[in-house]
């Protein structure tokens, strides 16, 4: 079969394409514009974020950064107080990481088990979550007990905040936050 050149329908075609790519283009500005302005307003708050690197830098995200790995690229604390410190977040968030719920209006038998849970998973999930309670109660004696160097802790290293952040005030109180996460890092990393 042999096709007719029609040069309205060509000129259409082309139209459209035109059009779809210049719909395309100011979608990507959109969210691109919307990415920035979410990383300004994040940044306002005192998160960190490492800007995307390489040839296609476009095209990678953004990567947020923990409280940990901001004051290590900025030299405040060292390796092992880093690892000290991914240690406790670990066991902190392993311990607070709580079965969920089901939510129902059925009325069920007394001690029914969350659908698609075996009990064997379920004991499993409970033993390790009484394991990271115990470890996390060891690293908290390790920091004597001591609510502050417990709560810059929590914040920084379990919650992965930046100190900025975590603070929630100005400078002086970010500051101090740092200046007792430290002393809390040493503790946990001579432990």
């Amino acid at each position: 079969m042999k096709r007719i050149h029609d040069p309205a329908r060509a000129t259409r075609e082309r139209l459209l394409r035109l059009e779809r790519q210049e719909k395309a283009r100011a979608e990507a500005r959109a969210v691109m514009d919307g990415v920035a302005e979410t990383v300004a307003l994040a940044k306002g708050r005192g998160a960190a974020f490492e800007p995307p690197r390489g040839r296609k830098a476009r095209a990678q995200p953004y990567r947020r950064l923990s409280g940990l790995e901001w004051l290590e690229t900025k030299g405040r604390i060292g390796k092992e107080a880093r690892a000290a410190g991914e240690r406790y977040g670990a066991v902190y968030r392993r311990a607070r990481m709580d079965p969920s719920i089901p939510s129902t209006l059925e009325p069920k038998a007394h001690g029914a088990l969350p659908p698609g849970q075996s009990l064997k998973a379920l004991a499993a999930h409970a033993q390790s979550t009484a394991q990271a309670e115990a470890a996390l109660a060891a690293c908290r004696r390790r920091l004597m007990m001591q609510p502050d160097l417990i709560a810059a802790c929590d914040l920084v290293c379990g919650e992965e905040k930046t100190p900025r952040e975590a603070a929630g005030g100005g400078d002086r109180e970010t500051v101090r936050l740092e200046a007792v996460l430290k002393v809390a890092l040493d503790l946990l990393a001579a432990g």
